[in-house]
Protein backbone atom coordinates (compact mmCIF):
# COMPACT_ATOMS: atom_id res chain seq x y z
CA UNK A 1 0.00 0.00 0.00
CA UNK A 2 1.31 3.61 -1.03
CA UNK A 3 1.73 5.83 1.99
CA UNK A 4 -0.98 8.22 2.53
CA UNK A 5 0.94 11.27 1.72
CA UNK A 6 2.12 10.11 -1.75
CA UNK A 7 -1.58 11.06 -2.38
CA UNK A 8 -0.90 14.95 -2.47
CA UNK A 9 1.17 16.87 -4.41
CA UNK A 10 4.76 17.69 -3.88
CA UNK A 11 6.04 21.43 -3.22
CA UNK A 12 8.03 21.38 -6.50
CA UNK A 13 4.47 19.81 -8.12
CA UNK A 14 2.56 22.37 -6.80
CA UNK A 15 4.84 25.00 -8.28
CA UNK A 16 4.87 24.18 -11.02
CA UNK A 17 0.72 23.13 -11.69
CA UNK A 18 0.70 27.13 -10.47
CA UNK A 19 3.25 28.01 -13.23
CA UNK A 20 0.99 26.34 -16.33
CA UNK A 21 -2.50 26.35 -14.45
CA UNK A 22 -2.97 29.13 -12.29
CA UNK A 23 -6.60 28.49 -10.56
CA UNK A 24 -8.17 24.79 -10.20
CA UNK A 25 -9.96 23.70 -13.36
CA UNK A 26 -12.03 20.48 -11.84
CA UNK A 27 -13.80 19.51 -9.15
CA UNK A 28 -11.44 17.21 -8.39
CA UNK A 29 -8.46 19.17 -8.61
CA UNK A 30 -10.50 21.41 -6.08
CA UNK A 31 -10.52 18.71 -3.83
CA UNK A 32 -6.63 17.79 -3.59
CA UNK A 33 -5.86 21.81 -3.27
CA UNK A 34 -8.05 21.45 -0.02
CA UNK A 35 -6.62 18.27 0.82
CA UNK A 36 -3.19 19.49 0.61
CA UNK A 37 -3.94 22.77 2.71
CA UNK A 38 -5.42 20.77 5.46
CA UNK A 39 -2.06 17.93 5.45
CA UNK A 40 -0.10 21.18 5.62
CA UNK A 41 -1.99 22.71 8.23
CA UNK A 42 -2.08 19.37 11.22
CA UNK A 43 1.74 18.69 10.03
CA UNK A 44 2.73 22.30 11.23
CA UNK A 45 1.19 21.00 14.92
CA UNK A 46 4.03 18.68 15.19
CA UNK A 47 6.87 19.66 12.82
CA UNK A 48 10.45 20.28 14.10
CA UNK A 49 12.21 23.58 12.84
CA UNK A 50 12.94 22.45 9.15
CA UNK A 51 9.82 20.38 8.61
CA UNK A 52 7.95 23.77 10.08
CA UNK A 53 9.40 25.84 7.15
CA UNK A 54 8.68 23.20 4.56
CA UNK A 55 4.96 23.10 5.48
CA UNK A 56 5.00 26.61 5.50
CA UNK A 57 6.00 26.73 2.17
CA UNK A 58 3.49 23.85 0.87
CA UNK A 59 0.58 25.60 2.53
CA UNK A 60 1.31 28.70 1.33
CA UNK A 61 1.94 27.97 -2.01
CA UNK A 62 -1.72 25.26 -1.94
CA UNK A 63 -3.22 28.71 -0.63
CA UNK A 64 -2.54 30.79 -3.88
CA UNK A 65 -5.04 29.51 -6.25
CA UNK A 66 -7.78 29.92 -3.73
CA UNK A 67 -10.86 31.94 -3.29
CA UNK A 68 -9.79 33.52 0.03
CA UNK A 69 -6.90 34.87 -1.85
CA UNK A 70 -8.61 36.33 -4.81
CA UNK A 71 -10.71 38.27 -2.13
CA UNK A 72 -7.36 39.25 -0.39
CA UNK A 73 -6.35 40.75 -3.53
CA UNK A 74 -8.88 42.08 -5.12
CA UNK A 75 -9.77 43.93 -1.37
CA UNK A 76 -6.55 45.27 -1.15
CA UNK A 77 -6.05 47.01 -4.12
CA UNK A 78 -9.06 49.27 -3.34
CA UNK A 79 -5.56 50.85 -2.42
CA UNK A 80 -4.37 52.97 -5.59
CA UNK A 81 -0.55 52.73 -4.17
CA UNK A 82 -1.38 48.55 -4.06
CA UNK A 83 -3.40 48.35 -7.09
CA UNK A 84 -0.06 50.15 -8.99
CA UNK A 85 2.24 47.73 -7.86
CA UNK A 86 0.29 44.99 -8.67
CA UNK A 87 -0.52 45.99 -11.79
CA UNK A 88 2.95 46.86 -12.49
CA UNK A 89 4.11 43.46 -11.40
CA UNK A 90 6.52 45.85 -9.53
CA UNK A 91 10.19 43.40 -9.22
CA UNK A 92 12.59 45.01 -7.68
CA UNK A 93 16.70 43.86 -8.37
CA UNK A 94 17.70 41.07 -6.28
CA UNK A 95 18.42 42.03 -2.72
CA UNK A 96 22.16 42.52 -2.28
CA UNK A 97 22.98 41.93 1.27
CA UNK A 98 26.47 42.69 0.68
CA UNK A 99 25.78 46.53 -0.49
CA UNK A 100 23.03 46.77 1.68
CA UNK A 101 25.63 46.18 4.99
CA UNK A 102 27.46 49.04 3.68
CA UNK A 103 24.87 51.68 4.29
CA UNK A 104 24.69 54.50 7.69
CA UNK A 105 23.70 52.72 10.73
CA UNK A 106 20.39 52.32 11.02
CA UNK A 107 18.83 52.64 7.58
CA UNK A 108 16.76 50.24 6.15
CA UNK A 109 19.16 48.49 3.70
CA UNK A 110 21.90 48.43 6.32
CA UNK A 111 19.56 46.97 9.38
CA UNK A 112 18.15 44.77 7.13
CA UNK A 113 20.84 43.10 5.71
CA UNK A 114 22.58 42.61 9.68
CA UNK A 115 19.35 41.02 10.53
CA UNK A 116 19.54 38.46 7.58
CA UNK A 117 23.18 37.92 8.63
CA UNK A 118 23.01 37.93 12.29
CA UNK A 119 20.42 35.23 12.19
CA UNK A 120 21.67 33.06 9.54
CA UNK A 121 18.63 33.20 7.38
CA UNK A 122 18.43 33.20 2.97
CA UNK A 123 16.29 35.01 0.95
CA UNK A 124 14.48 32.61 -1.21
CA UNK A 125 13.40 34.11 -4.50
CA UNK A 126 9.28 32.40 -4.84
CA UNK A 127 10.20 30.96 -8.74
CA UNK A 128 5.94 31.78 -9.31
CA UNK A 129 4.66 32.79 -12.55
CA UNK A 130 3.16 36.11 -12.39
CA UNK A 131 0.22 36.19 -14.33
CA UNK A 132 -2.52 36.45 -11.88
CA UNK A 133 -2.85 39.06 -9.22
CA UNK A 134 -2.35 36.41 -5.94
CA UNK A 135 0.54 34.76 -7.48
CA UNK A 136 2.37 38.12 -7.65
CA UNK A 137 1.38 38.64 -4.28
CA UNK A 138 2.55 35.84 -2.90
CA UNK A 139 5.67 36.61 -4.44
CA UNK A 140 6.38 39.62 -3.25
CA UNK A 141 4.91 39.45 0.29
CA UNK A 142 7.11 36.75 0.21
CA UNK A 143 9.91 38.66 -0.90
CA UNK A 144 9.63 41.54 1.36
CA UNK A 145 8.72 39.31 4.82
CA UNK A 146 12.08 40.33 6.36
CA UNK A 147 11.43 43.71 5.87
CA UNK A 148 8.32 43.84 7.66
CA UNK A 149 9.95 42.37 10.75
CA UNK A 150 12.22 44.95 10.60
CA UNK A 151 10.07 48.34 10.12
CA UNK A 152 7.42 46.58 12.35
CA UNK A 153 9.68 45.36 15.20
CA UNK A 154 8.41 41.78 15.59
CA UNK A 155 11.04 39.93 16.30
CA UNK A 156 11.38 35.55 14.72
CA UNK A 157 10.48 33.74 17.56
CA UNK A 158 7.02 31.95 17.16
CA UNK A 159 4.93 34.39 19.05
CA UNK A 160 6.47 37.41 17.66
CA UNK A 161 5.99 35.74 13.95
CA UNK A 162 2.30 34.93 14.87
CA UNK A 163 2.03 38.84 15.72
CA UNK A 164 3.14 39.39 12.73
CA UNK A 165 0.87 37.36 10.90
CA UNK A 166 -1.47 38.94 12.94
CA UNK A 167 -0.51 42.11 11.55
CA UNK A 168 -0.76 40.89 8.09
CA UNK A 169 -4.25 39.93 8.69
CA UNK A 170 -4.96 43.31 9.39
CA UNK A 171 -3.56 44.81 6.42
CA UNK A 172 -4.75 42.58 3.69
CA UNK A 173 -6.19 39.26 4.77
CA UNK A 174 -3.33 37.02 3.26
CA UNK A 175 -4.81 33.40 3.71
CA UNK A 176 -1.36 32.23 4.82
CA UNK A 177 -1.62 34.45 8.06
CA UNK A 178 -5.00 33.40 8.96
CA UNK A 179 -3.97 29.84 8.91
CA UNK A 180 -0.63 30.59 10.61
CA UNK A 181 -3.28 32.00 13.85
CA UNK A 182 -5.52 29.08 13.52
CA UNK A 183 -2.96 27.05 14.06
CA UNK A 184 -0.66 28.98 16.48
CA UNK A 185 -3.97 29.04 18.67
CA UNK A 186 -4.39 25.12 18.56
CA UNK A 187 -1.37 24.41 18.93
CA UNK A 188 -0.53 26.13 21.70
CA UNK A 189 -3.81 25.23 23.34
CA UNK A 190 -3.27 21.79 23.20
CA UNK A 191 0.92 21.65 23.36
CA UNK A 192 2.00 24.73 25.48
CA UNK A 193 -1.31 26.06 27.22
CA UNK A 194 0.63 28.46 29.45
CA UNK A 195 2.44 30.34 26.55
CA UNK A 196 -1.48 31.60 25.55
CA UNK A 197 -1.62 34.76 27.53
CA UNK A 198 1.48 35.96 25.32
CA UNK A 199 0.42 34.78 22.41
CA UNK A 200 -3.15 36.35 22.22
CA UNK A 201 -1.38 39.81 23.56
CA UNK A 202 0.87 39.14 20.28
CA UNK A 203 -2.33 38.63 18.36
CA UNK A 204 -3.92 41.69 19.51
CA UNK A 205 -0.86 44.28 19.27
CA UNK A 206 -0.53 42.70 15.77
CA UNK A 207 -4.11 43.32 14.42
CA UNK A 208 -4.13 46.87 16.07
CA UNK A 209 -1.23 47.95 14.54
CA UNK A 210 -1.98 46.70 11.37
CA UNK A 211 -5.15 48.31 11.02
CA UNK A 212 -3.56 51.80 12.16
CA UNK A 213 -0.82 51.42 10.01
CA UNK A 214 -0.69 52.57 6.27
CA UNK A 215 -0.31 50.00 3.73
CA UNK A 216 3.02 48.47 4.30
CA UNK A 217 2.51 46.11 1.16
CA UNK A 218 2.48 49.66 -1.28
CA UNK A 219 6.19 50.29 0.13
CA UNK A 220 8.48 50.23 -2.59
CA UNK A 221 11.45 49.71 0.07
CA UNK A 222 13.64 49.02 -2.48
CA UNK A 223 13.89 52.60 -4.11
CA UNK A 224 14.82 53.95 -0.35
CA UNK A 225 17.33 51.99 1.23
CA UNK A 226 19.06 54.47 2.96
CA UNK A 227 16.42 56.08 4.58
CA UNK A 228 16.67 55.37 8.78
CA UNK A 229 14.19 52.69 9.77
CA UNK A 230 12.79 55.39 12.03
CA UNK A 231 11.45 57.29 9.74
CA UNK A 232 10.08 54.53 7.73
CA UNK A 233 8.14 53.97 10.79
CA UNK A 234 7.13 57.65 11.57
CA UNK A 235 5.68 57.97 7.38
CA UNK A 236 4.13 54.87 8.05
CA UNK A 237 2.22 55.57 11.52
CA UNK A 238 4.10 52.71 13.52
CA UNK A 239 5.91 52.82 17.04
CA UNK A 240 9.12 54.58 16.89
CA UNK A 241 10.75 52.08 19.07
CA UNK A 242 9.38 49.07 17.06
CA UNK A 243 6.42 47.50 18.69
CA UNK A 244 9.11 45.36 21.12
CA UNK A 245 10.99 48.12 21.43
CA UNK A 246 13.42 47.11 18.37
Amino acid sequence: MKPLTSAYPSITEIRQSLATNPFPSSERDRNVQFLTMLKAFFSLLSADADADLTAVDELSLSLVDSDAYRLAAAEMQRDPDVAALIQERYQPPTHDLARLITYPVGSLGQVYAAMLQDSGFERIEMPLDLTTDTAYVEYRWQQTHDLWHVVTGFGTDEISEIGLQAFYLAQFRLPLAGMLVANALIGTTLLAPEAMPDLLRAIALGWELGEQAKPLFAQRWEEAWEKPVCQWRAELGLPLEGVLGR
